[in-house]
């Protein structure tokens, strides 16, 4: 459909082009001007400007002009209900392309709210390279999210069709920063209704709201202020602490970051011991701790001849193609 508009776009501007040629021809040979009279003649015949005639027109000069006006208003207004229905048709297309990727999406994450939090989350995702798609109502950021080449749909995270719109059913993990806790609330209690297994953290502004996320079922509930505060408080008490937290978190240039791998059925790490994995030898990888919370499992700073079972979540710290590498097994 967009294709055949294009040729309906480009064949009108050819009869338009025509049009011109023919009129400058017309009043060269009709009245006898020159070429510039008789193109500025045709020109203010086509766009109805009003200007007065360079020249004065013969009765057969008038009859051209009307002729030429007549065809070419048409012409022009049939240009612009194409250039119109074109760019109507570009989004719709942008629309559907954009919603079969997010269609094809799987295991991925879903942010509500595209404001100065959930943007900075995003771009974290980007560089984590994972896949995430964003719910963002708000049509002043839909630009921004344009510019930035990140799947979004205009909903409201809070309703079912938005959420299941970004593939609630099949995503990881749901992040909800929306502009009031009221909104975050409604988002988390529609996801886990959708889906009970997706992982929700949601940010809590007032602190009487983090009861309510929770009932809700939030898995996690981050509260800024709070957060920040204990931040600054830690750069003020152990800025070196800080720094290395800042490390392994990617914020700095040292290629050094800590991961979270979980052991899957059918992994060569399973049922062995972390001396007979080639962690410090071959990969220069540290597991801090092993973690598994089906089994009630949290063991920080395992020792060589501590067992990985499939389920466990190993925290481990080293650069990033080691940790790739690792995940591999």
């Amino acid at each position: 459909m967009l294709g055949k508009s294009y040729t309906n776009f480009r064949n009108a501007i050819l009869v338009l082009v025509f049009i011109i040629i023919t009129g400058t021809s017309g009043f060269m040979l009709i009245e006898g001007w020159n070429v510039a009279d008789s193109l500025y003649m045709t020109i203010i015949t086509i766009t109805t400007t009003g200007f007065e005639e360079v020249h004065q027109l013969s009765t057969e000069g008038e009859i051209f002009t009307l002729i030429l006006l007549l065809f070419s208003f048409g012409t022009v207004i049939y240009i612009g209900t194409v250039g119109v229905q074109i760019l109507i048709e570009s989004k719709i297309f942008r629309r559907k392309k954009m919603q079969k990727k997010i269609d094809n999406l799987e295991n991925h994450y879903i942010v509500c709210g595209f404001g100065r939090m959930g943007s900075h989350i995003c771009r974290e995702l980007k560089e984590s390279s994972v896949d995430f798609v964003v719910i963002e109502s708000n049509e002043e950021n839909f630009n921004k999210l344009e510019d930035l080449g990140y799947l979004y749909d205009t909903g409201d995270a809070a309703s079912d069709s938005a959420l299941i719109r970004t593939g609630i059913k099949k995503a990881k993990g749901l992040v909800a920063v929306l502009s009031s806790d009221a909104e975050n609330v409604f988002a988390t209690l529609s996801a886990k209704s959708l889906n009970p297994e997706i992982f929700v953290v949601a940010r809590a502004i007032d602190f009487n709201t983090e009861p309510k996320l929770m009932k809700a079922g939030a898995d996690r509930v981050v509260k800024p202020y709070e957060l920040g505060g204990h931040r600054m408080a830690e750069i003020v008490l152990r800025p070196g602490v800080l720094d290395f937290i800042d490390v392994v978190a990617g914020k700095k240039t040292v290629d050094l970051r800590m991961e979270e791998i979980t052991v899957k059925e059918g992994s060569s790490m399973d049922k062995k011991t972390l001396a007979e994995i080639p962690l410090r030898k071959d990969l220069n990888v540290i597991i801090v701790a092993i973690q598994n919370e089906q089994k009630g499992i949290f063991i920080y700073n395992p020792q060589s001849d501590t067992i990985v079972d499939v389920g466990n979540k190993l925290i481990a710290i080293g650069e990033r193609s080691s940790l790739d590498k690792l995940r591999e097994l």
